[in-house]
């Protein structure tokens, strides 16, 4: 079936008014349109910060060790911290200075707890690592690029921040790549200002991975109200045997399985991965990563993030240092408005609110929005469900929130895994059309928080169970052990005594 999409899209490249693919697409279930909140700026640079910040925590429970003590120097570039997991990365100082401290800061965490980090100092010179560019990436093995993408520590840049080189290694034979553009969540604008001034980069990034997977077909997907991105992905892609495609911007086009969703028609199961059919989807902004990471030699130490909302007196699009306090990068936005009242890391829908701007910039970090109280107006009081069904209609994993809502209320929380708890991908979609006002994906994300406890206790209880098994079981073998020996012990002696006598006798 991927081969048949493959050569659709092929022939399918003629263009209808504005330069609009003539291409067939499908829809995935449910969704939102939404007003956008976008401004489409141009990236600004970010001035150097005094101090970096880097978690050690990098998803999860995925942690980086730290390679580096306080008082060393180190460069742009260097890696200061190692992964302890297949699903961490490196992680590399962003600037030059000196490791001031390994403590705990908080961090960029639902939590809002601290955690360990690496602290520089910087130190104005901003002297950088020698780099060792790929002069010809087509003449590197797929392995090499991939070993080079993984010591770059690049990870996904549309949010999720998954380790690029685990993506890029699959074991079934991949197809198609898909390159989404796709920004659809509201108030984020970084992926569209980078199409529109690396257009070229993020081609050639394209065809890097493309040859990585060795994919027959590679698409980039943008939303149909990005022109001026549109023109220049397709200006730059004209030479470059890639498709381009404009999807609706209705929310969450963007998620990967429902953006695979519209381009094929394939829908991925819950517990699928899109490489098992033969996709494979990365950010535009991983795909300039790695075009960095491979043609430059330059690994991930840079990202361009919006900076928006009433709250800020001036929205942009920065190019700022992984590492960057926020409230840096508030500054040089011109501060916060009078009214501001909430701070958001990531978009409006899936975002999490930050207790503090001396929060870092992570890998992860896309959007910061600031949110005044007009913005905030339609945050009312919780009301009594009216069993409307609107949230079933408009999910896109096809769940029945209404039925998770009263079971996680009701801390049912076996039953709220009967209706697939874990395949909600907390897009938000439920609580925006809910008339009712209630937070449901506030109560999802804490029925899955206590069915995780839930479950680690059971591995603990489990694990205590067998290793206390199998102490009953040494003891009962060492118990056979000693009792045989004794047995034996005696036997021996039994025999002596009875050669004694028999020798008495005789004499």
């Amino acid at each position: 079936m991927i081969a048949l999409l493959c050569s659709r899209w092929k022939t399918a490249r003629g263009y209808g008014n504005g330069n609009q693919p003539m291409i067939k697409q499908w829809q995935f279930p449910g969704g939102v349109v939404m007003e956008g909140h976008k401004q489409v700026t141009g990236i600004s640079e970010s001035t150097l910060p005094s101090e970096l910040i880097y978690p050690l925590l990098q998803r999860s429970d995925n942690y980086a060790q730290p390679i580096v003590e306080p008082g060393s120097r180190v460069l742009k570039g260097q890696i200061i911290a190692t992964p302890q997991s297949p699903l961490a990365t490196p992680i590399h100082a962003a600037s030059s200075g000196i490791v001031k401290e390994i403590e705990p800061r908080i961090i960029a965490h639902p939590s809002g707890l601290a955690d360990n980090c690496i602290i520089i100092e910087t130190d104005g010179l901003d002297e950088a690592n020698p780099v060792f560019p790929c002069l010809d990436y087509k003449l590197e093995t797929p392995e090499a690029l991939r070993n080079k993408a993984a010591q770059a520590g690049i990870v996904g840049l549309g949010g999720a921040a998954f380790p690029t080189a685990v993506k890029l290694k699959s074991n079934k034979p991949i197809h198609t790549l898909i390159i989404n553009g796709a920004e659809c969540e509201p108030y984020i604008s970084c992926d569209a200002s980078l199409m529109q001034a690396y257009a070229q980069e993020i081609v050639q990034g394209a065809l890097i991975m493309q040859h990585i997977l060795q994919a027959s077909c590679c698409i980039i997907a943008l939303e149909n109200r990005l022109p001026i991105a549109q023109q220049t992905i397709q200006e730059a892609a004209r030479q470059a045997d890639i498709q381009i495609a404009t999807v609706p911007a209705i929310y969450p086009t963007g998620g990967e399985k429902q953006l695979i969703a519209v381009l094929t028609g394939i829908k991925i199961p819950a517990h699928s991965l899109p490489g098992d059919f033969g996709l494979v989807c990365q950010n535009v902004g991983t795909a300039y990563a790695v075009y960095q990471a491979i043609c430059l030699g330059i690994p991930l130490t840079e990202r361009i993030i919006t900076v928006t909302g009433k709250g800020v007196n001036q929205a942009k699009n920065i190019r700022a240092k992984i590492g960057t306090p926020i409230k840096h990068l508030i500054e040089q936005c011109g501060g916060y408005s009078p009214d501001v009242q909430r701070l958001i890391m990531g978009g409006s829908m899936m975002g999490v609110a930050l207790s503090s701007d001396d929060i870092s910039v992570i890998k992860a970090t896309n959007c910061l929005v600031a949110m005044t109280t007009s913005e905030l107006a339609n945050n009312q009081s919780a009301m009594p469900c009216i069993r409307c069904g609107d949230c079933a209609s408009v999910c896109p994993a096809e769940l029945l929130p209404q039925q998770l809502y009263w079971h996680s209320r009701s801390k049912q929380y076996e039953q709220c895994q009967d209706f697939q708890l874990f395949d909600c991908i907390e897009c938000g979609c439920c609580d925006v059309v809910c008339p009712s006002h209630i937070p449901l994906v506030q109560s999802f994300r804490a029925a899955k928080g206590e069915l995780v406890i839930k479950q680690k206790q059971a591995a603990q209880a489990k694990l205590a169970k067998m290793r206390y098994q199998n102490q009953q079981q040494r003891r009962v073998k060492e118990a056979q052990e000693k009792q045989a020996k004794a047995e034996k012990r005696l036997a021996a002696i039994e025999k002596m005594k009875a050669a004694a006598a028999k020798r008495k006798k005789l004499i």
